[in-house]
């Protein structure tokens, strides 16, 4: 359950839905399902400036705001905040993962929200490299306290064009029955992989962001089929949990930046730990014994 945090989003995202159905119809994506003797907030205080924002709308997104790392709020977009805000709605409502695709250009947009784990990563782009797709770009967002949720956007293509409904359908399938367990991701992805095969010119190394105040592990590693899933299953196996994530695809090369929770899921790492971890990670994908 999502507790105290998932009424918040619940009542936050209902005051959007709200607002946003008087200005835009098609955007009032939760004014449905909402469960009996739930009312809609009403604003602390009226606003004699036009399009302004519910106090009440804005308290709930800055309490929901508080549970991400402090740069989330400053730099991620109010258009991503709201919409993660919603995704969070949809997960209290649910109960299991909201998996949502939407076709922009030639690509697909993939966002998954749900509780941030070590293996999820590794499920995730288990079942991306399962179905043969390309990956363009990750944006990843996760929680720094509870309830530790997580909101990912990959997008992918599949020979260079967005995904057929059918496709979307078998893949949305897959991944939740990759999260519950059903669906055994490594297995399948091991009949066309060599996963114990070393990846060549890996460099693994640990930082403490001064920015982001979070435990940093830098990965460069060359471009082969089934390099996503070997990075993200190194991560996976030292128990570490990603709560944001940078991208850099190059032509021959890919470089990720995790940004960490510790073993206690707290947003500290001793230096020495740091170091391990990375040497650690940098034998797997090399393929050393560990």
């Amino acid at each position: 359950m999502l507790s105290n945090d998932g009424e918040e989003a619940m009542q936050a995202a209902k005051s959007m839905s709200t607002e946003q159905s008087a200005q835009q119809p098609k955007v009032a994506l939760l004014a449905r399902g909402e469960r009996a003797g739930h009312e809609d907030p009403q604003p602390l205080a009226v606003s004699t400036r036009k399009h302004s924002v519910p106090l009440a709308r804005t308290a709930l997104m800055q309490r929901f705001n508080r549970s991400f790392p402090p740069f989330y709020s400053q730099f991620v977009s109010s258009e991503v905040q709201a919409q993660n805000l919603r995704l969070a709605y949809a997960l209290y409502q649910t109960r299991k993962a909201v998996v949502q695709m939407r076709d922009e250009r030639s690509k697909t947009v993939v966002c998954l929200a749900y509780r941030n784990r070590p293996s999820l990563l590794s499920d995730l782009f288990g079942v991306l490299t399962a179905f043969n797709l390309s990956v363009h770009g990750i944006h990843l967002y996760g929680q720094i306290y509870s309830p530790h949720l997580v909101f990912i956007r990959v997008t992918v293509s599949r020979d260079g064009h967005s995904l057929s409904a059918q496709t979307k359908l078998n893949l949305e399938r897959a991944i939740h029955e990759c999260l519950a367990g059903v669906f055994p991701v490594h297995e399948t992805l091991a009949l066309e992989f060599d996963l114990k095969a070393g990846l060549k010119d890996t460099q693994v190394s640990f930082y403490f962001d001064p920015v982001f105040h979070l435990p940093t592990l830098l990965v460069d590693v060359d471009n082969q089929p089934g390099v996503f899933y070997r990075v993200m299953t190194a991560l996976a196996q030292e128990e570490l949990t990603v709560v944001h994530l940078n991208l850099m695809l190059r032509r021959k090369q890919t470089r990720f930046i995790f940004y960490l929770l510790g073993p206690d899921a707290t947003p500290t790492l001793p230096e020495f730990l740091g170091q391990k971890l990375a040497l650690s990670i940098q034998q797997r994908l090399q393929g050393d014994p560990v």
